[in-house]
């Protein structure tokens, strides 16, 4: 067996802020989009390089307010990516977490939390 790695759902209320967090702060990708009908809940995928993730208004799939971690290696120079944008709803920073990890938190319009980490010993 060869388990692939997970694709998390995340609840959002509102297209246009997906949007403009997910896709114009963040740098994602809208890979696809998905509705039934043309007045139905959206459904679709983001990408970022390795990182997949999924958006859904679909009531039944997730509750807001989850978290997910990404592991990125390039955690400072992503940071200043994020600090030039001018995003003016957050202004993140990296934090040293007392485990040894350098961790820089962002929470979506909808109360979901992504974590991003550097680890200081990756698998090669």
């Amino acid at each position: 067996m060869t388990f692939q790695a997970p694709v998390p759902i995340l609840r959002i209320f509102d297209e246009t802020k997906a949007k403009t967090f997910y896709v114009d702060y963040l740098g994602f990708t809208i890979d696809w989009e998905h509705r039934f009908e043309p007045n139905s809940p959206l459904y679709m995928q983001l990408s970022k390089s390795n990182c997949q993730i999924h958006l859904s208004e679909h009531h039944g799939d997730c509750s807001p307010g989850g978290a997910i971690r990404i592991e990125l290696q390039e955690l400072d120079a992503y940071l200043a990516l994020l600090e030039s944008k001018s995003y003016r709803f957050y202004n993140p920073s990296i934090v040293l977490q007392s485990w040894g990890l350098r961790e820089m938190s962002v929470t979506d319009p909808f109360s979901n939390k992504l974590i991003f980490y550097a680890n200081p010993n990756p698998n090669p």
